[in-house]
């Protein structure tokens, strides 16, 4: 239940839970002399997320990059191949894969929940397709079920970006799970936070061996701890990629507190949700619409305004009063690095306007009923400035899909 209160006098855009814990935790961690990777803390920390996502093994990493990084390199993705995703998502979504030497092939989203649209991931499959990665935006979750039969179908491996998805699930499978391997994040921003960290989710069988090698700087030393082996040795390619004790007794406090956390969060979410009806209803905004398989973890909540003056207009008048909202992503198909490494299918009209109309309103643990109230006036007042300024559902023409497979130094 959200909690009653007053405002605050100022909003910050995010605020990380601290549960009072962390201390102890960490002078646990450092008393117990293993600060490194894969110490107790973290061993704690994987057996918590193994249970909570059912994966075949979750594997700690310093950050959900470096867990999109190794699952890159398990899928085998090099030079020459070409993987699909949203260009509305962050950076890392497609550095892991261009590191790899491949190509990110982008595609749009859908304007209801702003994940892969399967439609268009379908038209992009082409012969040098390898892997789809779907990103769960928002605290939501993609529509797996036709990204999966789209991948089974073509013989694709799908890799998910659920770096901000922990608790939320799909059709009552956790975020994460639904592809063979899976990203989670503790970033500060996160709604369970380490500062940095994050967590691979293997849920395919076939690639735990390798999986605990390419972990621990591509050596079999997880076999050695565990009394498996009388030494351990370099074996395989791999890097650095484990969450440091300390972090990980952060990340144990965080995991305990977990379900508090996302009730919480949904609290908020849920009174922004019935706060802004009155708004859509007007015509004034579009609410973010999860389907009934989706049960979300209230990560962020987002209105769509009618253009981007208004959006601009909004993040100004709450600016004024001590709010923070934010925008998003900037589509990365029409960054310099997009433009460099990757290719878009078609002109991604659709993401292009949305991205430009999206607003991000403040939401973190601690808030109040009043604050908002205090939000949703502010926005009301600040979209009602100029009349006329109604937001639709837009229709976007279909675009001709380029050749699927692009001359060498095309892409």
């Amino acid at each position: 239940m959200l909690p009653d209160g007053p405002a605050h006098a100022e909003l910050p855009f995010h605020r990380p839970f601290v549960s009072g814990r962390e201390g102890s935790a960490v002078a646990s961690s450092l008393a117990g002399g293993h600060t490194a990777g894969n110490g107790p803390f973290a061993m704690q920390c994987e057996r918590y997320l193994t249970a909570l996502t059912g994966s075949a093994k979750v594997l700690l990493t310093h950050s959900c990059t470096g867990a999109l990084e190794m699952a890159a390199l398990l899928a085998g993705i090099g030079p020459g191949d070409e993987v699909i995703m949203p260009s509305f998502t962050f950076v890392s979504t497609a550095n892991a894969f261009v590191l790899r030497g491949a190509t990110p092939v982008f595609v749009d989203v859908r304007a209801e929940d702003l994940t892969i649209d399967p439609a268009v991931v379908e038209a992009a499959v082409a012969r040098r397709t390898r892997a789809i990665v779907p990103v769960h935006y928002g605290g939501g979750v993609a529509d797996m079920a036709s990204v999966n039969a789209i991948a089974e179908q073509a013989g694709l491996v799908v890799i998910e970006d659920a770096a901000q998805s922990i608790y939320a699930t799909y059709r009552g499978r956790a975020g994460g799970t639904l592809g063979a391997l899976g990203a989670l994040s503790f970033h500060e921003t996160k709604n369970l936070s380490c500062g940095e960290g994050g967590a691979l989710l293997v849920n395919d069988p076939a690639y735990v061996d390798r999986g605990e090698v390419l972990q621990e700087k591509g050596t079999n030393r997880l076999r050695f701890v565990r009394g498996e082996i009388r030494a351990y040795t370099w074996i395989d390619v791999g890097s650095s990629f484990l969450m440091s004790d300390p972090s990980a007794a952060i990340l144990s406090t965080q995991l305990d507190a977990g379900p508090e956390i996302t009730a919480a969060r949904r609290a908020i979410w849920e009174a922004y949700h019935i706060a802004f009806a009155p708004l859509e209803a007007k015509e004034l905004v579009i609410r973010p619409a999860f389907g009934p398989d989706v049960h979300h973890n209230g990560h962020i909540y987002w209105l769509l305004t009618p253009d981007r003056e208004a959006r601009d207009r909004v993040i100004a008048r709450l600016g004024e009063h001590g709010v923070r909202a934010q925008f998003h992503y900037v589509p990365l198909h029409s960054s310099p690095a997009g433009l460099r490494f990757g290719r878009a299918l078609g002109q991604l009209a659709k993401t292009r306007d949305l991205a430009a109309r999206l607003v991000r309103l403040p939401l973190w643990v601690g808030m109040t009923r009043a604050d908002v109230d205090h939000v949703a006036a502010l926005v009301t007042r600040a979209l009602g400035e100029r009349r006329g300024a109604a937001v639709r559902d837009r229709t976007y023409e279909a675009e001709p899909v380029a050749a699927s497979d692009p001359a060498p130094g095309s892409s």
